[in-house]
């Protein structure tokens, strides 16, 4: 053992890649699986022991644990919520190695309605309580949107109740339906509602009848940008400085925008040259490079179509719709390790079956 072995303690080396957590995991398994087989003190002999590990994988992956059956843990990894964080949850349950009376398990699964009730800040959520009915928007068929009745709803507490309400459908629908499936969803109560109300437990047999309709909908569905045009726009900020966009005109009038539902806009800022906000040339042919390596990962025909790039004060942001969010997000995270020091790179992703983000650059 190395004389910084010795001061850290061999088994506190940094986690660097899955293989090293599970290493890890592997050195302890049997001490955690007995702290919760025994209900011992789970939080202080196993909660803060994993967090901090599976931070060093992947900062946001949450827990959760219980015996599965009586000589089995089931240990979930979730994202909480966070689209971006689900490829490495993913990636890590993958790499796990089979450990006799372990279950890893990426995403919370679906449960059987009957089996679900939570209670979430004084309140209860389950079958009898909880209503739904889809709103149609006829401009958009393809969208997902549901007005979910609750009858012990209270206006003032409507933050805490719809948390609760996707807490529900997380457990009901499984974690992995509930954040991709539906694209807008409200929480109101029972009273002035005219609509014909549906029972919860319809709710994933409808989410099941509309994916399997637009899967066939669109199914091959690509575009191939190559022999695209492209518009350079000028405009001004409320700030008083330039904006500059080059963007896809073409894809902008594409009537299949919904086969690519995923908006993916990376944002780069940078020091502006003389004042202007605008980049210098060394950092215009960075800013240029980055884009081409991410372009070049993410091609229109496997379902990553680039929609452009805009320049402003201070800040690049480059677009992309895309068929799926796994590779943008991996694809970022890799960027902001790679430029880390150079650029304080950042992204979001997010659901937009219509491409409302780009609708500023459709010409009027």
């Amino acid at each position: 053992m190395s004389f910084l072995d010795k001061i850290l303690g061999k088994n506190d080396a940094p986690i660097q890649s899955n293989n090293d957590f599970w290493n890890w995991f592997l050195k302890k398994e049997k001490e955690f699986f007995k702290i919760v087989k025994n209900r011992g003190n789970i939080h202080q002999g196993f909660f803060e022991k994993l967090a901090p590990k599976l931070d060093e994988v992947h900062y946001g992956i949450y827990f959760l644990t219980g015996m599965f059956d009586d000589n089995t843990v089931e240990l979930i990894l979730t994202p909480d919520g966070a689209i971006r964080n689900i490829y490495a949850i993913e990636d890590l349950v993958n790499a796990a190695p089979k450990m006799v009376g372990w279950k890893i398990t990426a995403l919370k699964p679906a449960s059987d309605i009957k089996d679900v009730g939570i209670e979430y800040e004084n309140f209860k959520f389950d079958k009898e309580n909880l209503k739904f009915y889809p709103n149609i928007h006829e401009g958009y068929p393809d969208e997902i949107d549901l007005t979910i009745v609750y009858d012990g709803f209270v206006e003032e507490e409507k933050g805490k109740v719809t948390n609760g309400v996707y807490i529900f459908l997380d457990n009901y629908l499984g974690e992995l339906n509930s954040l991709t499936l539906i694209d807008n969803m409200n929480v109101v109560g029972p009273n002035e509602i005219s609509e014909e109300l549906i029972p919860i437990e319809k709710l994933k047999d409808y989410l099941i009848w509309r994916e399997k309709e637009f899967v066939e909908k669109y199914e091959g569905t690509r575009h191939n940008t190559e022999n695209d045009n492209y518009s350079s726009l000028e405009g001004t900020a409320k700030d008083g400085g330039a904006i500059i966009a080059i963007i896809n005109s073409d894809i902008l009038q594409w009537d299949k925008k919904a086969s690519h539902p995923w908006v993916f806009i990376i944002t780069i800022p940078f020091d502006g040259s003389n004042n202007s906000g605008m980049p210098d040339k060394e950092t215009y042919q960075l800013l240029n490079e980055i884009e081409d390596d991410v372009v070049l990962e993410l091609k229109d025909l496997d379902g990553y179509l680039n929609i452009g790039r805009e320049t402003r004060t201070n800040k690049r942001e480059i677009f992309f719709a895309c068929k799926d969010f796994r590779k943008p997000t991996k694809i970022a995270d890799e960027l902001i390790k790679k430029f880390n020091g150079t650029f304080e790179i950042s992204y979001e992703i997010y659901k937009d079956k219509y491409w409302r983000t780009f609708r500023g650059y459709e010409p009027r």
